[in-house]
């Protein structure tokens, strides 16, 4: 029986998410309104804060840009927020958006080179030790220089790779077969069950690690995160003094990252140490060595051009010859007139990645205006500046790292970079406090921050990527495998944030 019009609009509201999530984003619709003209603006500015959260960590029901874009046009249309607030807020992070859009669109006219990369260190190390260590590091430079979001997308393209060839074998294929779908495990032989599920368990094991790398890599530089940009742009940093700042924090945390790297494969807890079985090695083997037969002069030369073209990311980004966003449009200049990329749909594709959180962006703007508007966070920034200046930025890493790990790190990072740059512009604080307050908040928004999906746009990516599904790896298996990690880098965050700035 077909469906009445009205019942037709209820379905296709907020799409397959569930009809207790959708009640609730109406809900908040309604009260708003109502909160504003009744209690005031500061109590709806905050249940409008409230409710942009709820959205965040319950990306996995919907993704915040459609309920936190309806809040948002609500927020403005009763009056939280001006449109001429709003833009100001988008103008002012021009870099970031531009970010966004060109670098992780230049990054992947990149990723033949990152696979071929990873391929190799994939194939030609044996001890899952060092594959792990190496993983974890190649995570944390290459974000450094690039993007966690980009680098993740790199990781999952790897894998889902590598489980695709090995599925097609255990399903009775040849690896030349085409047309195999590696999501159906109807086919599977029964002698290949075991080396699968023990393959899945490698391959999530090395793609946490790989997440946490870019956690760990991505604090550390003005485009490791969306958000550093934002604060080294208010802390008037650029990418040299934004690394040295960070450095006393960062540095320390690094290398303990990487140590419980080690300590975890070492130890096999918490889903880690699963060793990559010698029947999938020798499948994987074959597999790279007949793609290696396949490459032609052309494809070696699309390499080649893509090794010179990071070598000049780096290098601009290291000297700022330009804005990030901009260097990012000459990196995708550079490769697809280098490399013969000049259909305008395949250019397209390379955007598809990253204008979703563009977007989503441009709304936790919105909401920021209307915590300038109403000033809403002026009194818990004036109480925590009350305190010991010696233990203020240990709490603004633990206040900072408690909400990036339940909402997101841009939309928190955002929120504090702004009333603290207000609180210098008027005198409050000198200029060597404010620059501790900045690295606080900065390390607190990316570091503790890895322990929920929702806290990291990498993260959140990586388990609604296509490869999630195929290895198992479900919302409290990424939570519980990142645990330790969680630990260890807060607490290491937290000390060298009180005892190194």
């Amino acid at each position: 029986m077909a469906s009445t019009l009205p019942q037709a609009f209820k379905e296709n509201f907020l799409g397959d998410s569930p009809d207790w999530y959708k009640s609730a984003i109406v809900a908040f619709l309604v009260i708003n309104p109502v909160l504003l003209f009744s209690v005031g603006p500061v109590v709806a500015g905050w249940a409008l804060i409230a409710e942009f959260i709820f959205t965040l960590a319950m990306a996995l029901k919907c993704y915040p840009l459609q309920p936190g874009g309806l809040l948002a046009i609500e927020a403005i249309f009763i009056g939280l927020a001006s449109p001429d607030a709003v833009y100001a807020e988008v103008s002012a992070n021009l870099q970031v958006i531009l970010l966004l859009m060109f670098m992780v669109a230049g990054i992947y006219f990149m990723r033949d080179m990152l696979l071929f990369v990873f391929t190799k260190i994939l194939l030609g190390v044996k001890s899952k030790t060092t594959l792990s260590f190496m993983f974890c590091f190649a995570g944390a430079f290459l974000s450094a220089f690039l993007d966690a979001l980009t680098v993740t997308a790199v990781l999952i393209t790897i894998s889902v790779g590598f489980y695709s060839v090995y599925h097609k074998i255990a399903s009775g294929k040849s690896i030349t077969d085409a047309g195999h779908d590696h999501t159906d495990d109807s086919s599977l032989l029964a002698e290949h069950q075991t080396n699968l599920e023990d393959f899945r368990a490698f391959l999530r094991s090395l793609i946490m690690h790989g997440a946490v790398g870019t956690a760990l890599g991505g604090v550390c530089t003005t485009v490791g995160e969306p958000q550093n940009l934002l604060i080294a742009e208010r802390a008037g940093w650029e990418f040299i003094e934004f690394f040295v700042r960070m450095a006393p924090v960062t540095m320390p945390v690094l290398v303990c990252g990487l140590i419980t790297c080690v300590l975890l494969e070492k130890s096999k807890i918490l889903g880690y140490g699963a060793q990559l079985p010698a029947a999938v090695r020798e499948v994987l083997q074959a597999s790279s060595d007949h793609e290696s037969s396949k490459r032609t002069q052309t494809d070696n030369a699309a390499l080649i051009v893509q090794f010179i073209v990071a070598i000049i990311l780096v290098l601009g980004l290291a000297f700022h010859w330009a804005a990030v966003g901009l260097i990012g449009l000459m990196v995708i200049i550079l490769l697809t007139a280098y490399n013969g990329v000049i259909d305008e749909h395949r250019i397209g594709h390379a955007f598809e990645e990253a204008l979703p959180f563009t977007a989503l962006l441009v709304v936790f703007f919105a909401i920021v205006a209307v915590i300038h508007e109403q000033h809403l966070f002026s009194p818990v920034i004036a109480w925590v500046l009350a305190e010991d200046p010696a233990v203020q930025p240990g709490m603004f890493f633990l206040a900072n790292g408690v909400l990036s790990a339940i909402s997101d790190n841009v939309f928190v990072a955002t929120v504090y970079i702004n009333e603290v740059k207000s609180v210098f512009d008027a005198g409050d604080i000198t200029r060597d406090h404010f620059d501790k307050l900045v690295v606080a908040i900065n390390t607190g928004t990316n570091l503790p921050s890895v322990a929920t999906p929702n806290g990291q746009a990498a993260f959140l990516f990586l388990l609604t990527s296509a490869l999630a599904p195929l290895i198992r790896l479900s919302y409290m298996r990424m939570v519980i495998m990142a645990l330790p990690y969680t630990v260890v880098l807060t607490t290491v965050g937290l000390l060298a944030v009180l005892y190194r700035l």
